[in-house]
């Protein structure tokens, strides 16, 4: 267990009023919690501080070559006043799969959570009670020697930071154009498309500027090798309901095993609805929406929950879903979800986690 120092600040923010439309990720709590890593201490000095700008050395490694991790999960107020986390031991899993990937040093799980438990509840005032509204934790490690040359970083600051937000995207649960890309690749098998390090991201935002011009929110990535089979999308996972299935992409090395993903299958199987992880063409989706087999299309994320996808573009292909507007399962598994993360829903997968 760790002996995680606190350190209060003298000089706390304003809390944002209850009629603030909060945007997503532009407003930070008071306090932020710190470790460090150095190759003979391991991990050590866990503590809570002030929220503060950090001072690194300009040739910190993590400037250089890209050497960081982080993650994405969030804290929920219910009506009887607990604050509750979503299935934090998968965003705790997914990081250390991250680590072990980019050659950081893993945090054991229990200290992982002890860390995200306290920062929480030292700023837990901040978790936001408005409908639609959560406290997003941004768990994030850094490589930090001061050092120019390609190699694994011998100390890291593993740093949490906290964001009161609302909806991720400006639609809300509005359903969303996407983009599909099959100009420019994000990951390739046996690359880094299944871990949650900058360098994913980093590699969308030509195509992302590109989708946003051509007024769409997202893109939708095809594989790097035959351009043909769907991924992801930049923020989420996607799923379609096909002819009554339930179909997304398998994990195959390059796609983010999302936390929402796994919770939407477990839900659709869980309710009998014919699911599958599989290879999905472009073409196959193409052909789904042409014969009218394609009746739904949504994509999953910690940030959205749960995004209904109203338009899909695919070279001069427009594929419009249905009517534009949200379908009934994406809208079951939105109630369903949420309802959990805010205990209005019987919990009966024990995925949330009280702090």
């Amino acid at each position: 267990m760790l002996d995680i120092k606190i350190e209060k600040t003298n000089n706390p923010k304003e809390l944002p009023g209850a009629d603030n439309p909060l945007k997503f990720g532009t407003i930070f709590t008071d306090h932020m919690f710190l470790m460090n890593y150095e190759t003979n201490k391991g991990w050590h000095n866990p503590r809570v501080v002030p929220y503060q700008p950090l001072q690194l050395e300009p040739s910190a490694m993590v400037f250089h070559y890209g050497q960081e991790m982080f993650e994405g999960l969030k804290a929920y107020k219910t009506q009887d006043g607990r604050t509750l986390l979503f299935r934090p031991d998968k965003n705790i899993e997914r990081a250390n799969r991250t680590n072990r990937r980019i050659c950081i040093p893993e945090i054991p799980e229990e200290d992982f959570l002890q860390a995200i438990k306290t920062v929480v509840k030292v700023d837990e005032a901040w978790v936001p009670t408005k409908e639609g509204t959560s406290l997003y934790i941004r768990p994030f490690i850094i490589a930090t020697d001061p050092f120019l040359g390609v190699r694994p970083s011998d100390t890291y600051l593993f740093i949490i930071i906290l964001s009161p937000v609302g909806a991720y995207y400006p639609e809300g649960l509005n359903p969303v154009k996407i983009w599909i890309e099959d100009e420019y690749v994000r990951a390739v098998r046996g690359g880094i498309g299944e871990a949650k390090t900058g360098g994913n991201y980093v590699a969308s935002l030509k195509s992302q500027v590109k989708a946003h011009e051509a007024g769409y929110s997202q893109v939708l990535w095809l594989d790097g090798v035959e351009r043909k089979y769907v991924e992801e999308v930049g923020a989420m996972n996607i799923f379609f309901k096909i002819d009554g299935k339930v179909i997304t992409p398998e994990l195959n090395g390059s796609i983010l095993p999302g936390v929402t993903r796994d919770s939407v299958i477990a839900l659709c199987k869980d309710w009998g609805i014919p699911t599958e992880e599989r290879r999905i063409s472009i073409d196959e989706i193409y052909e789904a929406y042409q014969s009218g087999a394609l009746e739904e299309v949504f994509g999953t994320g910690t940030a959205a929950v749960i995004s209904p996808v109203g338009q899909l573009r695919w070279d001069e292909h427009i594929m419009q879903v249905k009517d534009g507007g949200i379908g009934p399962l994406s809208q079951k598994l939105y109630d369903t979800i949420t309802g959990i993360q805010l205990g209005r829903v019987e919990d009966r997968f024990n995925w949330t986690v009280e702090v």
